[in-house]
């Protein structure tokens, strides 16, 4: 993967290379020190238990987050496949439009896509048990992360926890009677990746999973102050702090940087700016017949990469799919808007290198400043607080 693709990917705040980056490259790791040395103020032996135990919770945790649905998804579409349906079916089309729609779909690619229409004919005829099998789908890739995220992992950490403090407990009784002392850490790491539209949500269900199983009501709220605040670092902040930083970009060097950076540094896409060549759809209403129209249009296909639309090998647009009009309209106005400003400037080619620099910077600041407030930040404040509550360093869970 080149580096321009990298920065494109790291900057989609609607993707999960973000929280990836910002989860188990960064915070994790940076947390996990903070509370060694927070508990270190303890004793030894608490800053060794906190770590193992801060280390399992927040691997094994993104592992599942980012694991889970995705690979429960997989299986869930086997097994409507099994049950002889397509779970490609969109379910927004069974809500008809004037330009979209199950039976719009059906009627318009029975010649163009046959053997597609065929999915869409067996998912209307069967309309109720389809929409059950899609929300067992949606119910099985949440529940099941929710369950080990929130209530498995934090009881089976606990209960290692437990068996370690008995043995640490014995090997002080031995120390006590022998004079010696022996102390071991374990951290265990895990991390992977998944589907952030269900990420969100299973997050709100670990957090509830969090707090009921927390051991005593000063865990349970410090893990609920800390996973709400986690949600809004992770999922809203990141997305408003993207449009500050681009909205003050055009302020302070004249630039326009909305665009994807990997699409400002496509050659072929700014010589179709100069060349004022990228034909676009006027209106809402006429972005769906613009797409099936013009399959291998320059804008088609850049709504193809950019915007979720989907074409067949043929290049007929996929009728099992859903067109959000919304959302290509907006990328159409931001081409637009690009294009005029880079117009005013002599050199379009510069123009638009200097965008991808100042993009480039603005989601590295949006990944540094979102990481440091995961990482630093929000421990800190949560450190302090824990003091002024219950008037102790250690970890909440883990004072007897």
């Amino acid at each position: 993967m080149s580096f321009i693709n990298i920065i494109s990917a790291v900057g989609n705040n609607k993707g999960i290379a973000p929280l990836f980056v910002r989860d188990c490259c960064i915070e994790i790791p940076v947390k996990l020190g903070l509370t060694y040395n927070q508990n270190l103020k303890d004793s030894r032996q608490m800053a060794n238990n906190a770590i193992r135990e801060r280390g399992i919770d927040e691997y094994g945790t993104s592992a599942i987050w980012m694991g889970g649905p995705i690979v429960l998804g997989k299986f869930c579409d086997w097994a409507i496949k099994k049950c002889g349906y397509n779970a490609g079916v969109n379910m927004s089309l069974f809500k008809e439009r004037k330009d979209q729609g199950i039976k719009y779909n059906i009627e318009k690619f029975k010649e163009k896509a046959p053997e597609v229409v065929k999915d869409l004919e067996k998912a209307l005829a069967n309309k109720s048990k389809y929409q059950n099998l899609q929300a067992g789908k949606f119910a099985l890739t949440t529940a099941i992360p929710i369950a080990l995220m929130g209530f498995i992992l934090p009881k089976l950490n606990f209960k290692l926890t437990e068996k370690i403090k008995e043995k640490q407990v014995r090997k002080e009784q031995l120390r006590k009677q022998n004079g010696e002392i022996s102390f071991k850490g374990v951290v265990s790491t895990m991390a992977n990746m998944s589907n952030v539209n269900k990420m969100a949500v299973t997050d709100g269900g670990l957090t509830i999973g969090r707090v009921w199983t927390g051991r005593n009501r000063y865990e349970q709220m410090e893990l609920g102050f800390k996973n709400g605040m986690m949600m809004f670092l992770n999922f809203v902040f990141p997305i408003y702090l993207a449009k500050g930083l681009d909205k003050l970009s055009m302020k302070l060097f004249n630039t326009n940087v909305n665009l994807d950076p990997k699409l400002m540094n496509d050659k072929e896409f700014i010589n179709s700016i100069k060349e004022k060549s990228i034909e676009m759809p006027k209106t809402k209403e006429e972005v769906i017949e613009f797409l099936d129209k013009n399959p291998n249009s320059r804008f088609s296909k850049l709504c193809e990469e950019y915007c979720g639309v989907k074409y067949l090998k043929n290049r007929v647009r996929d009728p099992r799919e859903f067109v959000d009009t919304n959302k290509i309209i907006e990328f159409k106005k931001e081409i637009t808007k690009f294009s005029s400003e880079a117009f005013k400037n002599n050199d379009i080619n510069k123009y638009a290198k200097k965008a991808v620099k100042i993009k480039t910077a603005n989601i590295a600041a949006n990944i540094g400043i979102s990481s440091f407030l995961l990482a630093v930040a929000l421990p800190e404040l949560i450190f302090f607080l824990r003091k002024k509550v219950t008037g102790s360093d250690a970890e909440p869970g883990l004072k007897s």
